[in-house]
């Protein structure tokens, strides 16, 4: 003991030469100092994914991965606005052929009520393979090789890469059948077997079948390929044909989506045997597909890992895009094979301030914007433009905005006895609500200005919306200066004096108007938002009652109609009118017909014009009917169109090709990186100050050795030695 004390002042003398030599160039990396020169992708993520099985993931969490994984046969062009579907896996669109009741070719341009059947016919590009797996793996004979494990045998097996050998093989028609059949499977739950059970023909016939053998071996393996469904078949390795109900020009749109990507009949036996579900090796966890990343680490409470599939191949970088694609560098890599990176790493953040501390430190390529981080990110000009502050300039950061296909709205019960129904009073009622809510202030005290207000369901991008004049809402706004100004509060007033409410009390009874706002915990119950809104409805007399409840009891309250106002969000499954009209079509009620129309609006017109327009393509006719609609919607007043988001995203400048693709989520395979710039920038960011611990070094010494030397010599002058 004596020995080590009266070496202190060496040790520390030791230490602090130690720090200087080996602190490196960074200190406060989060990766191995081995992938700083390596050609991979950094990102964080929030929420956790549950589903990565196409089948049942209908989330953009979730979508964020899968779509990189799994190919469907269609895709969206990655470059050109309004959002263009162009092939996959496929060798073209399909056309798709009508026929009427009799089973006779109908033109192209028949009309919708003729059309008893639509068939779509997709064909397959030869020399597709599936990223490698253990389910592929065969012996010298050719059998599947893990296809007999025990429970013993899964052992020591927690992943995927567990398994030492893998195998792959070429994608068939058959794949994209079978996956199409995982949709009625009664295990699975998929969140879209009931709407496409409406379209492909013998899907609900399937599904009646899978769940009657379910019921009789429920812990067996249902084996697909016994069990026909009739509105699909093979015609060939290469071709497959899709059999819908009447004429539905959206179908298309579902085939851009990793529901019908291909899922190999193999994986799913592979992953059905005992024990396997009790460690997570389910096509849930571990996915199987043909896109251009394979999912290599899964923990999704901590970090995920996507890696290059070895066998994708025959994709290049588009050519074309929009006027100002090329200026922006957005075309300088026309014609070249993808994907250009080798990995993805996404680390869950579940923070906002890590998150955006490691965006500025350059160990993330690209990040969004918190509300908190606004003013640091963005400057607004006084006339409304939008550019970045001199410090991200000074880094090289760019800034990428899109307005979302996407529509929050405040619904209002139409079933509720003061708020619903068709008559004038309740009309006017909700007009002047209408008018009261400041969404224009709304966007600008809580969302930074990164939203525009509503004038009707179709968002910006979407055919059906239109600027200026033409495509205000009329009974919101007035046309003022060349620009929508909101209807004064007097003019919210007098419709409420009309609907019986004077002042905000009844005209016969003199009780208060109260109104109900049902909500989840968060989100809009953030209590300065929540008192924003009553300031509202105080404007017009009325008194808002907030009724924050859990997300169940939310959903609870929409689907029995119990709740009188609530403010939800939708975003776009694919870009077209179709998919916002039909939340508001009479047989989407949720009450009576258990769909997603949660106000439970039913007007005969509006649902006329709706089976109208969503069998029309989109051309001069079909804006007519969407303006009628339009119309209506605005007059009747179910939803308050309150706004749609605008994305705001920084990127590093050794990140090329990022461009927003709020519809298309395959989008990682598109961009590329000068990692040897970011190694560079990052090192000059992070360079490490070490002159406040040397200081703190000294200061040390400075202090311990007194002591060490009053020590040192009572020591002697007692005769010990040292």
């Amino acid at each position: 003991m004596f020995a080590n004390f009266a070496a202190a002042p060496k040790i520390l003398l030791f230490s602090a030469t130690l720090l200087l030599v080996s602190c490196g160039e960074t200190w406060n990396d989060p990766y191995p100092r081995s992938e700083a020169d390596d050609n991979i992708l950094y990102s964080a993520f929030t929420e956790r994914p549950r589903h990565l099985d196409p089948a049942m993931s209908y989330t953009e969490d979730e979508f964020t991965f899968i779509a990189q994984i799994y190919a469907p046969p269609l895709q969206y062009h990655y470059l050109k606005r309004p959002y263009e579907l162009i092939p996959a896996t496929v060798d073209k669109v399909p056309e798709p052929e009508l026929y009427d009741a009799k089973g006779r070719r109908l033109p192209h341009d028949a009309q919708a009520e003729k059309v008893a059947e639509s068939i779509y016919e997709l064909r397959l590009k030869p020399g597709q393979r599936y990223q490698p797996h253990p389910a592929f793996a065969q012996d010298a004979n050719g059998k599947p090789l893990y296809l007999t494990l025990s429970r013993e045998d899964l052992a020591d097996k927690f992943g995927v890469g567990d398994f030492p050998v893998t195998g792959t093989r070429e994608l068939t028609a058959a794949d994209y059948i079978y996956q199409m059949k995982r949709l009625a499977h009664p295990r699975l739950h998929s969140p879209i077997f009931g709407m496409m059970a409406e379209k492909i023909i013998g899907l609900r016939e399937l599904g009646t079948a899978l769940d009657a053998a379910n019921r009789q071996q429920p812990d067996a393996w249902l084996d697909l390929d016994a069990f026909p469904l009739t509105g699909v078949e093979a015609v060939d390795p290469y071709t497959f044909r899709i059999r819908i109900k009447g004429r539905d020009p959206q179908f298309a749109y579902w085939l851009a989506m990793p529901f019908f990507a291909p899922v190999p009949r193999e994986a799913d036996r592979f992953f059905s045997q005992p024990g396997m579900a009790g460690k997570n090796l389910t096509l849930d966890w571990w996915p199987v597909g043909s896109g251009a990343f394979m999912l290599t680490e899964n923990d999704p409470n901590r970090r995920m890992v996507l890696t290059r599939n070895p066998y994708f191949q025959g994709e290049t970088y588009p050519c074309e895009g929009e006027p100002e694609d090329a200026a922006a560098g957005l075309l300088a890599d026309c014609g070249k094979a993808l994907p250009f990176i080798d990995k993805a790493v996404f680390t869950r953040e579940k923070e906002a301030i890590p998150y955006w501390n490691k965006f500025l430190q350059g160990y993330y390529d690209a990040s969004g914007i918190a509300s908190d981080n606004f003013d640091q990110a963005v400057r607004v000009a006084i006339g409304g433009e939008v550019g970045l502050t001199d410090d991200m300039r000074a880094k090289g950061i760019r800034l990428l905005t899109s307005v979302r296909p996407s529509i929050f709205y405040m619904g209002f019960n139409m079933l509720d006895p003061l708020l619903g129904g068709d008559s004038a009073a309740a009309t006017r009622l909700r007009q002047a609500i209408a008018i009261a809510i400041d969404e224009e202030e709304f966007i600008s005290i809580f969302m930074n200005g990164r939203g525009i207000p509503g004038m009707s369901p179709v968002p910006p991008g979407i055919f059906g919306f239109e600027e200026g004049e033409a495509g205000i809402n009329p009974y919101v706004y007035d046309w003022a200066d060349g620009k929508p100004r909101r209807k004064s509060i007097e003019a919210a007033r007098q419709l409420l004096a009309e609907a019986g409410w004077p002042n905000g009390r009844n005209a016969k009874t003199g009780e208060a108007l109260i109104i109900n706002l049902d909500t989840t915990s968060g989100g809009m119950g953030d209590k300065s938002r929540l008192d924003w809104q009553a300031r509202q409805f105080q404007k017009i007399g009325a008194q808002l009652v907030v009724r924050s409840t859990d997300f169940n009891r939310f959903q609870e309250k929409l689907s029995k109609g119990t709740a009188q106002m609530f403010f939800v969000g939708w975003n776009a499954d694919y870009p077209d009118p179709e998919n916002f009209f039909f939340l508001l079509h009479g047989r989407e009620s949720q009450v009576h017909h258990g769909g997603e129309n949660h106000a439970n609006y039913e007007n005969p017109e509006f649902d006329r014009l709706f089976l109208k327009m969503k069998s029309m393509e989109s051309a001069p006719e079909r804006l007519l009917l969407i303006r009628r609609m339009n119309r209506i919607l605005q007059r009747d007043v179910p939803w308050i169109f309150a706004f749609h988001p605008k994305t705001y995203t920084l990127a590093h400048t050794w990140l090329k090709n990022r461009k927003p693709n709020d519809v298309g989520n395959n989008s990682l395979k598109y961009q590329r990186l000068d990692h040897t710039e970011r190694a560079r920038l990052r090192s000059k960011w992070n360079h490490p100050v070490r002159w406040p611990l040397l200081a703190v070094g000294f200061a040390a010494l400075l202090l311990i050795y007194p002591v060490v030397r009053l020590y040192r010599i009572r020591n002697q002058a007692a005769g010990i030695g040292e």
